[in-house]
């Protein structure tokens, strides 16, 4: 399959320190190297993709780069022989709109070594529904397990539960056996996580768990999206040796709590950086969302389609608190 001279893309630019972006023409040659040629079907809007396309965090290490997180599509050529034309693949982090340009273009290059084949038990729209949001609920519960949380040991509570990265957990944890909680400031969609699977689901509003270092103990874990007050009021409530994933920052950066549950119930605070992740891991945790972790409501938790040139206004309603679920973007399919 031959790529044509010219195609769209998402363009970030920083002109002399001012921030510019929009759809552009390029071509092949004006994209990052790399061993694997992708004709991009879809990619997804996360958070971080928000503040790149925005200028309002600092996400782009270099300019110009294409937006984009994540993408799926089929390749068309390949100079490493693993990859053949018409192979499905699927690319989350690894630099994407960071260091490299991402998916929110028609053709992609990758590097080979973070080209993932599409997973038996995925298509490559489900893969982007999933794509980083998924990818980091998962990582989530990967790394907890590795450091001992078991269903028997009680519920885990996720935060910022309406969330693309909050309602992937709920169904993740659903489908491994937990008990899956919610915490949500938006009591609109209360109805919604239930049927997700959260076996309760608690108003941001109603939360008045003290401010003493230890309060009692409730969830025998967590997976926090908000950081801040949220996550150093959890610190105080997750019982002994649970753990708590922390994989987000929409409530702020800061975390001011003690080191009493930590030496005390021995409750473990674990980092979530999904972009970094490495290969031997990020195909375990694809193998488990394409199976016994794939998420039952996919099609629900896509609450929106968009294309290439209806980017700008998601990022701006996500960033001002207005998500909710997964908004794929749909890009040549």
């Amino acid at each position: 399959m031959s790529v044509p001279a010219q195609f769209r893309a998402f363009r970030i630019h920083a002109d002399s320190g001012r921030h510019r972006a929009g759809i552009e023409s390029i071509g092949l040659e004006d994209l990052s190297p790399g061993e694997v040629v992708v004709k991009v079907a879809f990619s997804s809007i996360n958070y971080k993709d928000a503040l790149a396309g925005t200028g309002k965090g600092r996400i782009l290490r270099r300019f110009p780069l294409v937006g984009g997180i994540d993408a799926s599509g089929h390749v068309v050529a390949s100079t490493d022989p693993r990859f053949k034309e018409g192979d499905a693949v699927l690319c989350t982090g690894s630099g994407l709109s960071e260091s490299r340009d991402g998916g929110y273009t028609e053709y992609l290059r990758l590097e080979s070594q973070w080209a993932i084949p599409l997973p038996a038990g995925l298509d490559l729209r489900e893969a982007m529904i999933l794509g980083t949001a998924g990818f980091t609920a998962a990582l989530s519960l990967y790394r907890m397990e590795q450091n001992g949380q078991t269903p028997a040991m009680g519920p885990i509570v996720v935060t910022g539960a309406t969330g693309g990265v909050g309602m992937l957990a709920i169904d993740i944890l659903t489908r491994a056996g937990y008990e899956a909680h919610a915490i949500t400031g938006k009591l609109q969609h209360l109805d919604f996580l239930s049927q997700l699977g959260a076996r309760q689901v608690v108003s941001r509003e109603n939360l008045h768990w003290g401010q003493k270092p230890l309060e009692n103990a409730i969830w025998a874990g967590a997976i926090d999206n908000v950081g801040d007050e949220m996550l150093a009021g959890l610190t105080r409530v997750i019982q002994p040796y649970g753990n708590i994933a922390s994989c987000g920052l929409a409530g702020g950066h800061a975390l001011a709590t003690t080191v009493m549950p930590f030496i005390i119930r021995g409750v473990s605070l674990l980092g979530i950086a999904s972009a970094g992740t490495a290969r031997p891991i990020r195909d375990a945790i694809w193998e488990r969302l394409s199976g016994d972790w794939k998420p039952a409501h996919l099609d629900r938790i896509c609450t929106r389609a968009v294309g290439l040139d209806e980017l700008a206004p998601v990022f701006d309603t996500m960033l001002g608190g207005g998500s909710f679920g997964r908004t794929l973007v749909c890009v040549t399919d």
